[in-house]
């Protein structure tokens, strides 16, 4: 069983590193070169930043809390 999967696996990976290979090189969007001249690709690199920043704070406070439970729950 585990040699199938194994089989499945390597199988996967080299079909996906075959369709990454096939696709064409992209040259540069107009699009591209709007968003680059006009800077607005600082603003979405600063509200993916603080998006992020964001979901760090969030999972930080979870785990903040999970183990104040833990505690609670372990000496009662």
């Amino acid at each position: 069983m585990k040699y199938i999967k194994k089989i499945i696996a390597s199988i996967t990976f080299l079909l996906i590193s075959v369709s990454i290979y096939a696709q064409p090189a992209a040259e540069s969007s107009s699009l591209d070169e709007t968003v680059m001249s006009s800077g607005k690709m600082y603003v979405v690199i600063a509200v993916l930043t603080i998006i992020l920043i964001g979901i760090f704070i969030y999972l930080f406070s979870i785990d903040r809390k999970l183990t104040k439970l833990e505690k609670k729950a372990n000496q009662g």
